[in-house]
């Protein structure tokens, strides 16, 4: 694999990481690859910007923020670095910039299980972009100087990424991943919840759990504030080729009637393009409910019971109560967002029912 700045001096990345021989790559390139986002017009986004700005102008300010993002590799490099360029970069009093705008690294060498080694965290002065440095042999973690080992790095949940470039031993080797498993990659549709608010970093988002877990690929199409089932995006999301599909958009439908007019809507012309997909439906994943809140579960719900009613045999559901069943009402922020303990909450109860589903 070369180095860029061999082919494009204008393109050689600038670092202050003091690290000899170290070589930086552009994760667009080969053997990398990137997963959940993609690179078009100058940044990596989730969906087409074209789709984003017929949908909303929240959705289009939002569907560049690289949530679900990850880039994969093999190597035998000490040590990984990153030096990436990035707006917007969305600070938030009650939600850490590690989960905002920082990385984080997990590794897997010989056969140990994927582990998380560290985050790449940005300084608190950010402004467009920083560059860090892991080491993988000499941080107290179990990894061996000259050992291939395969690398998972995920991406920012609340902010835009320009560019991204590796940083390696100029002596490593680089290799291409393993693939994920053999299946379409499971579609995630909801509010700022799905996007990842409020998760410590991006590793813990309850779909990058399940991801590890099951070692199958997902989209995040999360937008924070801005999931209200519009037509733009019924119709982008029907036509995506998926194994799963996952939506719960309750905390942005602005009233109950709201969601009624729209939530069997989204149900139905889903299931009308995809006759035998599988469908998760999901209130607001909350413990203790009010009465409006109850209102609106119910609406969820009906929309399952109908399907059922009509003959589906492929749709489920699961309750805002279950969601929580390892975190109580302790599992959030705000009384909302979850922290991490309610995403692996969220992450162990869907994942195991995908799982009691045979649907991963």
């Amino acid at each position: 694999m070369k180095n860029i700045a061999n082919i494009d001096s204008n393109l050689k990345v600038e670092t202050k990481i003091e690290k000899e021989g170290i070589k930086f790559y552009n994760a667009d390139s080969e053997p990398f690859k990137i997963y959940g986002v993609y690179k078009d017009d100058g940044r990596y986004r989730r969906m087409p910007e074209d789709v984003a700005k017929n949908t909303s102008e929240g959705v289009w300010e939002l569907h560049a923020c690289t949530a679900g993002g990850r880039i994969r590799f093999k190597t035998d490099s000490s040590y990984v670095a990153i030096n990436v360029r990035m707006n917007p970069i969305f600070k938030m009093s009650h939600f850490a910039l590690t989960g905002v705008g920082g990385f984080d690294l997990y590794a897997k060498e010989g056969d140990m299980d994927l582990r998380f080694v560290a985050e790449y965290t940005p300084p608190l002065e950010i402004t467009d972009g920083y560059e860090s440095l892991i080491e993988l042999c000499n941080g107290g973690y179990a990894y061996q100087e000259g050992n291939m080992r395969d690398i998972v790095i995920n991406f920012p949940l609340y902010a835009g990424v320009i560019d991204l470039y590796i940083g390696l031993d100029e002596n490593a080797k680089v290799l291409a991943p393993d693939e994920y498993k053999d299946q379409k990659p499971i579609v995630y549709y909801g509010s700022s919840i799905t996007q990842g608010g409020c998760a410590s970093r991006p590793g813990m988002s309850y779909q990058n759990i399940i991801t590890r877990r099951f070692n199958i690929d997902h989209i995040n199409l999360g937008f924070s504030g801005n999931a209200k089932a519009e037509d733009a995006m019924i119709e982008y999301i029907k036509n995506l080729d998926m194994s799963v599909f996952v939506y719960d958009y309750d905390h942005n439908a602005p009233s109950v009637e709201y969601l009624k007019n729209t939530h069997e809507k989204m149900f139905k012309a889903i299931r009308e393009a995809n006759p035998d997909l599988p469908i998760v439906m999901m209130p607001r994943p909350k413990y203790y409910l009010s009465e409006t809140e109850k209102q609106r579960a119910e609406v969820v719900r009906e929309t399952y019971e109908n399907a059922l009613k009509a003959g589906d045999k492929n749709v489920y559901h699961i309750s805002g109560e279950e969601l929580c069943a390892l975190c109580g009402d302790q599992g959030t922020v705000d009384n909302a967002h979850p922290t991490d303990l309610g995403f692996f909450s969220m992450a162990k109860t869907l994942g195991d029912a995908l799982e009691k589903w045979g649907l991963v």
